[in-house]
């Protein structure tokens, strides 16, 4: 595939506001491509600042024999998986959730997000 071929695929871009000790600017980058990112002044500086730095993330790859990776398709995650943990664990997760008055799926997904 070409980098141009690439580059119409539906890749995660995401953009935040920061502000930190540089100042007020925005950051951009590419959930699958490692270390691909770009910023600017505005939401549209930085957008473009990293598909700019898309094509060269990709044309590195290509020139040196690696592979680019595909999007990632929200459609493909069920939104469910199995995790196996010591029994301590679960008794004291389930402990906690019933002293919360929540199932323990609710209580696991609220410690992941947090």
């Amino acid at each position: 595939m070409s980098i141009q071929e690439y580059m119409e695929l539906p890749y995660n871009i995401i953009v935040k506001k920061m502000n930190d000790e540089s100042g007020v600017y925005f950051s951009a980058t590419v959930l699958e491509f490692d270390g691909c990112m770009g910023s600017g002044d505005t939401y549209e500086d930085a957008y473009a600042d990293v598909l700019e730095a898309m094509e060269g993330w990709i044309e590195t790859k290509l020139e040196n024999g690696f592979s680019v990776p595909l999007p990632m398709d929200a459609e493909k995650y069920s939104g469910k998986f199995v995790i196996r943990i010591p029994k301590t664990l679960h008794q004291e997760l389930s402990i906690k959730a019933a002293q919360e008055g929540v199932s323990l799926n609710q209580y696991a997904l609220y410690k992941l997000a947090h």
